[in-house]
């Protein structure tokens, strides 16, 4: 008997992964410090309303320009930025890919991602959208990890209590906030970490 019922998966840092070199090479080539990027893109204040579904990726995409205008002094050259920043090529990562399916001959699987409104279209491009059993958007459900509610919602999507259900992700603090809910939690960091877990619940 599988000890789990299902089987909820952050999407991105696990299953998708973005070219971190493309990335580094925007701040270099605006002339700002290495992680400015990211770090501003990701910001609390910039991101929170966009995975919350308050504002549309647009909308986001319209306030980036706004506060990298201010960094750089030129709207101009914040727009490309901005424009470069969105661009960064994105992959799956196959091995992760292997295993979730691999799993999913044995329980459901359910993306549970913070992400904007624009997931749906990101997943298509990937070749993703039937990939999984169910995804939770927190873009479209208006809450984000690491808030308790997702994590329910995301173990109601899949007909698991949360207590059988095995979470990953890549964010320690989303991680343990599933383990107060009796979820077993995996902190990805690379393939090998689900490889361990699969072959300990039998999913060969």
């Amino acid at each position: 008997m599988s000890p789990f019922d299902a089987v909820l998966c952050d999407f991105d840092g696990v299953l998708r992964v973005h070219d971190a070199r493309v990335q580094a090479g925007i701040d270099h080539g605006y002339g700002l410090a290495p992680g400015t990027v990211l770090a501003t893109a990701l910001s609390p204040a910039l991101i929170g309303p966009a995975v919350l579904g308050e504002i549309t990726a647009e909308e986001w995409e319209a306030a980036l320009v706004t506060e990298f205008t201010g960094l750089l002094g030129s709207s101009e050259r914040a727009a490309r930025l901005v424009g470069e920043f969105m661009a960064v090529p994105a992959r799956v990562d196959e091995r992760v890919r292997e295993l979730l399916a691999l799993a999913r001959r044995h329980v459901p699987v359910v993306l549970v991602t913070n992400a904007t409104t624009r997931l749906e279209e990101e997943l298509d491009e990937l070749g993703l959208t039937w990939f999984a059993d169910e995804v939770v958007s927190s873009a479209r459900v208006g809450v984000a990890k690491p808030d308790r509610r997702v994590y329910e919602l995301a173990a109601a999507r899949a007909g698991a209590a949360p207590e059988r259900c095995l979470f990953i992700d890549d964010r320690r603090e989303n991680v343990e906030a599933a383990t107060l809910l009796g979820m077993t939690g995996v902190h990805f960091r690379e393939a090998e970490d689900l490889r361990r877990v699969w072959a300990e619940a039998g999913w060969e």
